[in-house]
């Protein structure tokens, strides 16, 4: 027997799905901001001159990159109540994937780093500037640059990772289509436009980067 496509009720709920779209990218954007402090922070410990400091980065960084999200996500949105912690779906997921990606981006801000030419470093220091300001001035800008590519994968790949947030009802776009679809058992359709919008999403992020990169040029 065939299958008829009819698309009728996921137009019917689109509004839904655009509003999940938008949650996701919402939670996506928070993570990222808040796991950037967390990346750049072990980012400079990783390469600073203490053997402690460097091995409890790499602890930190080797623990998270072997653990799936979906186990973090679970972990404390389930474990930090019984800890005293009580948060709403939101907050808990952010706080999992900002630990997620603090990890991540910890590793792509250390490579940035590596990458800026000593030269560059000594002739700041030679001009007179501190230890403190040739970081804030000279290497942390070219750093970002250098990063840039690194760093805008991270944040689209973390928007995929948003679907996990439909395993603690947070009414994303993975949620919303699973809700629509059980309602009104159009699986092919529903999905269809939900993978549609993901990738349409993931495109443009993608060219708005590459943009932005040819804006700024790498050092």
């Amino acid at each position: 027997m065939g299958y008829t496509l009819n698309f009728a009720t996921v137009w019917a709920n689109f509004d839904k799905l655009l509003g999940g779209l938008g949650l996701g990218l919402l939670l996506a954007l928070a993570s990222v901001s808040l796991g950037s402090i967390i990346g750049l922070v072990c980012g400079f410990a990783s390469v600073s001159s203490s053997r402690t400091v460097r091995s409890l980065v790499s602890v930190y960084v080797t623990i998270i990159r072997n653990e799936p999200i979906y186990i973090i996500v679970l972990m404390i949105f389930f474990a930090l109540p019984d800890a005293g912690l009580k948060l709403n779906q939101s907050a808990s997921f952010i706080t999992a994937l900002t630990v997620y990606s603090g990890a991540y981006l910890s590793e792509v801000f250390r490579a940035g780093l590596i990458s800026v030419p000593k030269g560059v470093v000594e002739a700041a220091r030679a001009i007179g500037l501190t230890r403190l300001q040739t970081s804030l001035y000279v290497v942390t800008p070219i750093m970002l640059r250098n990063a840039l590519p690194a760093l805008g994968s991270t944040f689209i790949s973390l928007f995929k990772d948003t679907s996990i947030a439909a395993t603690i009802a947070i009414p994303e776009l993975t949620y919303q289509a699973r809700k629509i679809n059980i309602e009104s058992f159009r699986i092919v359709e529903t999905w269809t436009v939900a993978s549609a919008l993901y990738i349409a999403t993931c495109l443009l992020m993608a060219a708005a980067l590459r943009g932005l990169e040819r804006r700024f040029p790498k050092f």
